[in-house]
């Protein structure tokens, strides 16, 4: 059986960690995802930002659509527009995971707090901007209360933007342990990225290999065999591929045993010229289609949309 999930990165229009003031006129667009969504009977995961949960309006979009029970909402920690403002702006502290531990809590639990002032829920599961997570973000979170996490970016690298390195990782769910304990853990949910290739680990073997040697990653190598169809990453994502290909994703992913599908893309998409991903009228034409059309295709396979509440690993 398959499960299917949609986590949804709600954030401020203000794309990139350099932003001095925010708005978030995204949100309002909200409202023709969702008709989609109900179209399919899928309830996302809203991961929330600081700057959305103070923001009135946003607010009140979000909370009409949670008070039809047609949506879950979680939260999303960028730290850069997380009070306290005390580091300096840059790359480096734009992961969480770089910041110091008692300074990740702090900001971790004002977003927490605007979360539940502003929904009057408590938030459970998390997503940390820029996927900047370890250990110490882990037992952050766990402290507030959260009982899952999906920052895992698998068969990907974020060291050269001084996050974390999850290429060995594949996108199976598993119990991220906090100690030693086996009673102490959070419920680790990847991103979905696989390969159109049959079996993951080799492909990732070969792919690291083609990324770690200077000379083939010099001359392209990787970009070579992606546009000959011989190594293809590709995540479920409408940011990032279209809903050929995420079709083509899951259907690989089953072939490969896996259970689970964890559907991700930021709201700033949803309204032109606001993410790299959408720039323009006709780009987001294609991005709402994309959406539709691969939602179609989990409805008529039969793949369940899974309620937070179902969600356990044995």
């Amino acid at each position: 059986m398959v499960h299917f999930i949609i986590t949804v990165d709600t954030e401020e229009d203000n794309w990139g960690y350099r932003a001095e003031k925010y708005t978030s006129t995204n949100i309002e667009r909200l409202y023709d995802l969702q008709l989609i969504f109900n179209d399919f009977n899928v309830k996302p995961v809203y991961l929330v930002t600081y700057q959305v949960a103070i923001d009135n309006k946003a607010v009140a979009i979000l909370k009409s659509i949670l008070k039809e029970k047609k949506c879950k909402i979680g939260s999303h920690c960028h730290p850069w527009s997380t009070p306290p403002y005390v580091e300096k702006k840059n790359k480096i502290n734009s992961m969480l995971c770089n910041l110091p531990v008692a300074l990740q809590f702090k900001k971790l639990q004002n977003l927490h707090r605007a979360i539940t002032d502003s929904f009057g829920i408590e938030p459970v599961i998390f997503r940390a901007g820029r996927y900047g997570f370890d250990h110490s973000v882990a037992e952050n979170i766990y402290r507030l209360g959260y009982k899952i996490d999906t920052s895992f970016t698998p068969f990907l690298t974020w060291k050269d933007y001084g996050g974390p390195d999850f290429s060995n990782y594949t996108p199976q769910p598993f119990k991220y342990f906090l100690n030693s304990s086996e009673d102490s853990y959070l419920i680790e949910l990847p991103v979905t990225i696989g390969f159109l290739q049959d079996n993951f680990a080799r492909c990732n073997k070969l792919s690291s290999y083609l990324t770690e040697n200077s000379f083939l990653k010099k001359i392209k190598i990787k970009g070579m065999l992606y546009h000959m169809r011989l190594l293809n990453l590709v995540w479920l994502s409408p940011e990032q591929a279209d809903y050929k290909k995420m079709i083509s994703l899951v259907k690989k992913m089953k072939k490969e045993n896996y259970s689970f599908l964890n559907m991700t893309f930021h709201t700033p998409s949803l309204k032109p010229g606001l993410s790299p991903f959408v720039k323009n009228k006709e780009d987001e034409k294609r991005f709402f289609n994309d959406i539709k059309l691969f939602l179609k295709y989990i409805h008529d396979e039969g793949i369940k949309n899974v309620n937070l509440n179902e969600i356990s690993l044995t």
